[in-house]
């Protein structure tokens, strides 16, 4: 199993303005590495704030691109998500999993939806150990992990993530705007989540920095 972190963010680790807006932090260039990324995955992971706020299909979607799609996972512990939400509408064309921690919604799966109950901690979040082992039981052990702020946290609280892509933009939103990686508990420098640096590239007027887990 491994776990990929995505990250698209302004040079100060933003995602969002205070408001929300997000689309687009970083331009053309960088959004095109991202979908070939997605390619190289069995599963695109997101929260399901980020699923509520940005209606996301999570799909590669490059010119003359017709390979496999990556199967979409959405932590949703009370199964929140729309039936009209475009990853719910298209869960028969694109395999679609729901995390939840609740017994599977008619609904869901109904649409095709494929509901995994795992076990709950903290306040009713899926355990994500026992998720990726749930999720390596359908066959998929390559994880592109592509936000919330929360998520990106707890996926590394837990020392989960083997590497991160990081996409900055050249521009600055400030203290108010939403974080790219939420709250990590850290007491002292040495129990930091630590990586090393791989690669740095340009992409467009962005910067693209690779690293791997030390």
């Amino acid at each position: 199993m491994t776990v990929t972190l995505k990250l698209a963010t302004s040079l100060d680790g933003r995602i969002a303005t205070a408001a929300g807006e997000s689309r687009w932090i970083t331009g053309e260039a960088a959004r095109a590495a991202v979908h070939r990324l997605r390619s190289e995955h069995e599963a695109v992971l997101v929260g399901v704030e980020t699923a509520l706020a940005d209606d996301p299909e999570l799909t590669v979607r490059l010119p003359g691109y017709n390979g496999r799609q990556p199967a979409r996972v959405v932590l949703d512990s009370r199964q929140r998500l729309s039936p009209d939400c475009k990853l719910v509408k298209t869960a028969r064309e694109t395999p679609t999993y729901l995390v939840s921690t609740t017994e599977p919604d008619v609904a869901m799966v109904a649409a095709g939806v494929r509901v995994l109950r795992v076990r709950a901690v903290g306040e009713d979040r899926p355990e994500l150990k026992t998720v990726l082992e749930s999720l390596e039981d359908e066959g998929l052990s390559r994880i592109f992990v592509e936000g919330g702020g929360q998520v990106a946290a707890s996926f590394l609280r837990c020392g989960l993530v083997d590497a991160i892509e990081w996409f900055r933009a050249p521009i600055l939103i400030g203290g108010e705007g939403r974080p790219g990686v939420g709250a990590l508990a850290v007491a002292a420098l040495g129990d930091a989540p630590h990586f090393r640096r791989t690669e740095v590239r340009e992409v467009g007027a962005d910067l693209w920095e690779r690293y791997t887990r030390i």
